[in-house]
């Protein structure tokens, strides 16, 4: 490997890519791909790992997807110059796509009549048909309530589109025109890319620009190597849960990292089978970067210089049982699945910070609330729909910093839409986007201000929905002496007296014309022992009206008088509260989640999980449901012994009916 030649040569793609995205963003029609920029392109190779990869623009996560299952599913040998493989199935392209509301495309790039690499790009479709407008509600139960699914086929052949098969896009879409404007704007990009590889291989001729993509990754592994390789070898265990659909459900998930030397393994054997709800996706094969984002991101951290592509997850091994939320079977419901993702991502996190003498990080919101909204043009008549704005939350305190106001950290590269786009293309007012005071978690390093939004409806009738919403009642940990971050609240006309409505997690709402709905989100937990904050730091937070007096006083033990530090009753106020504290823990949890582990230990949660699983797929959801029911029917702990028992005593009739 030339060192000099592989960071020219990094640069060259990453400059590539990065010109890719801002034509597709530049020229896309949603708001959600111009405003938010919910979309990639990419550059892969003929293996399908993604070799260069935009930072600047778009989505940065899952660098380590690959585009063959997707290829293949046509047959390299039937790829031609021209032509553009299309699909949104998530069952057919080995977890490429991980819900249907995402349309990917590959186009192969021939050089001489041999096919040389790929271009590939996704957007989030914000209307592919189904039960509702913008096709994702929370509680859908299947992937046909989702609208429409297209195996990979060909869009393009030749450079011919296939009309047939626009018309029928355009049909099952409420949207049908704009959805077809994003797609036109990536195959755009696409066709940058080619031609740019085209241009760098007159340069640099073909030999030398494989063997630098080569070379590229090869670089980006060894980095990676290098990161696993500092974190101590061990095995790690850390869960979390997703709240479901029915009052108190909660659906548990486990996860084990083993470190051993510069390499990395991600099992999430004992987590729940996959939900009656739309949290599942769809994981296949040896690594997937969904189940690793924790890992590659630190990777990022430590190692600002790593190549963003494909190399980087080479270290990493995952495994989640098929059949479980993060590898769910057919025909499960998936489009609320990011909210799983960032669940995961907290877990994958909890283990982590385990490797890394004195932690790494607090929870943050957990939580990417994607508004959408779809009303009737009172001219026209005509159904429109539209993804609002991105909904998120404070990310968790860190080792040697606050955490980020409103923004979780894995989600950092989703875009707020400005209120004045929202307001000309939506018939919604936003009377508030602010941040929440008293809202963080408290620690030497405070967690993340959650964010409030409020919008009011000026249409006769609009409907809204919501996915992603999540950590209404456990909320978001602290870490290493630092306390939870606060759960989420949404309310329906919160000053009406008469019309007040507390509404948790929203399924499909209907907003009558001047109703208002405010949604407060989680915010990030504290890192470290809030009394080793800097007063100053707390009153920074004061005078910016994110925290009170009163609780700089409580939580920091900082005392604060005519907009000034008293810090002689600071040290004598933070020595009474030393003098009656607890021993710092590891992970602050909070009542809810402690009250809730008394009762379920998470050895009881991952052995009904895997009892559960071990049954015909067809028997699971009533098995977990009445499992629960019943163990919940008595008063004492849960332990595994008992939770075998019951599943077994529940299975005996059901496989002798069978038989």
């Amino acid at each position: 490997m030339d060192p000099v030649r592989t960071e020219v040569m990094k640069n060259r793609l990453s400059s590539i890519v990065e010109e890719a995205a801002v034509v597709a963003y530049r020229t896309a029609h949603t708001t959600f791909v111009k405003q938010t920029q919910d979309f990639r392109v990419s550059l892969a190779t003929l293996d399908g790992e993604f070799f260069a990869c935009p930072i600047q623009t778009g989505v940065t996560s899952g660098v380590g997807h690959t585009v063959r299952p997707m290829v293949d599913a046509i047959g390299m040998a039937r790829l031609e110059p021209g032509d553009v493989i299309i699909s949104n199935d998530p069952f057919s392209t080995g977890g490429l796509v991980t819900h249907s509301m995402d349309i990917h495309m590959v186009r192969p790039i021939f050089r001489d009549g041999t096919l040389l690499c790929f271009a590939w790009s996704f957007i989030h479709a914000s209307d592919i048909g189904g039960a509702v407008p913008g096709s994702i509600s929370p509680s859908n139960t299947e992937i046909f309530q989702e609208g429409f699914r297209l195996r990979p086929m060909k869009l393009y052949r030749r450079g011919e589109v296939h009309r047939e098969l626009v018309e029928m896009l355009m049909d099952n879409s409420r949207i049908g025109e704009e959805i077809w404007g994003d797609l036109s704007a990536m195959i755009a990009a696409m066709k940058l890319l080619d031609r740019r590889i085209q241009e760098l291989c007159d340069r640099v001729g073909v030999d030398v620009f494989k063997e630098s993509v080569k070379d590229v990754m090869d670089y980006a592994e060894m980095k990676a190597r290098g990161v696993i390789a500092s974190l101590k070898d061990g095995v790690y265990t850390f869960s979390d849960y997703l709240e479901g659909m029915a009052p108190g459900e909660v659906v548990y998930l486990q996860g084990k990292l083993t470190i051993r030397g510069d390499e990395a393994e991600v099992d999430f054997s004992g987590s729940d089978p996959q939900a009656q709800a739309s949290f599942n996706f769809v994981t296949t094969g040896k690594s997937h970067p969904f189940l690793a984002l924790a890992l590659t991101n630190y990777m990022q951290t430590v190692e600002p210089t790593i190549p963003i592509n494909g190399g980087m997850q080479r270290p990493i091994r995952t495994h989640a049982p098929l059949g479980t939320v993060m590898n769910a079977a057919f025909p499960a419901a998936m489009g609320n699945r990011w909210v799983a993702v960032m669940r995961v991502y907290d877990v994958v996190l909890g283990c982590l910070a385990q490797a890394i003498p004195g932690g790494l990080v607090a929870c943050g919101a957990g939580q990417a609330g994607i508004i959408a909204a779809a009303w009737q043009d009172p001219a026209t008549a005509k159904r429109r729909v539209s993804v609002v704005e991105p909904f998120c939350g404070g990310s968790g305190g860190r080792t040697v910093k606050d955490g980020v106001d409103a923004t979780d950290a894995m989600i950092g590269y989703l875009k707020s839409t400005p209120i004045e786009a929202v307001e000309a293309e939506v018939p919604l007012v936003v009377r508030r986007h602010a941040l929440e005071s008293d809202s963080f978690g408290h620690g030497r390093h405070r967690g993340g201000a959650a964010i409030c939004i409020e919008l009011e409806n000026r249409a006769v009738e609009l409907t809204i929905t919501v996915r992603g919403l999540d950590r209404f009642r456990f909320q978001p940990w602290g870490a290493q002496g630092g306390s939870c971050g606060r759960n989420g609240t949404t309310w329906l006309n919160p000053e009406s007296k008469n019309a007040r409505e507390e509404l948790g997690r929203i399924r499909v709402l209907t907003m009558k014309q001047g109703d208002v709905l405010r949604m407060n989100s989680p915010s990030g937990g504290g890192f470290g022992d809030p009394l080793k904050r800097d007063p100053a730091a707390v009153l920074r937070d004061v005078l910016d009206e994110l925290l009170s007096a009163a609780l700089a006083r409580s939580a920091y033990g900082v005392v604060i008088r005519d907009g000034r530090v008293d810090e002689a009753a600071t040290r004598a106020e933070r020595a009474r509260m030393a003098a009656t504290a607890r021993a710092t823990a590891a992970f602050a949890f909070g009542p809810e989640r402690e009250a809730h582990e008394r009762r379920w230990p998470n050895a009881a949660s991952a052995a009904l999980a895997d009892a559960v699983l071990a049954a015909p797929a067809g028997l699971r959801p009533y098995l977990l449901a009445t499992a629960k029911q019943r163990l919940n029917a008595g008063t004492a702990t849960i332990d595994p012994a008992a939770v075998r028992h019951a599943v077994a005593d529940l299975l005996r009739p059901l496989t002798a009916a069978a038989e």
